[in-house]
């Protein structure tokens, strides 16, 4: 049970802070818009995270989850309008 609550914490805090960046930071940069970005963003946190998942409550099925969570982060966050300026 505990598994399943990490895993889907890396999936929904993946989303989120990959969005939030790409919101924030990417907007402007013109490699973000391109359609391969989400998917090189999902493999690239996925490959970062498969030597976590030698810890017992991780599993490469987080890592994986966190992967998908980024590239669903970075597709939501280049179509989204930019936050309001504080």
């Amino acid at each position: 049970m505990l598994g399943l609550i990490v895993t889907a914490a890396a999936l929904v805090g993946g989303f989120a802070v990959s969005r939030d960046f790409v919101r924030r930071r990417l907007r402007f940069v013109d490699a973000v818009k391109r359609p391969s970005a989400p998917l090189i963003a999902g493999i690239a946190a996925a490959a970062v995270a498969l030597p976590v998942a030698l810890l017992p409550i991780v599993t490469v099925g987080t890592a994986v989850a966190l992967g998908v969570g980024v590239a669903g982060g970075v597709a939501s966050g280049r179509n989204a309008p930019p936050p309001n300026p504080p």
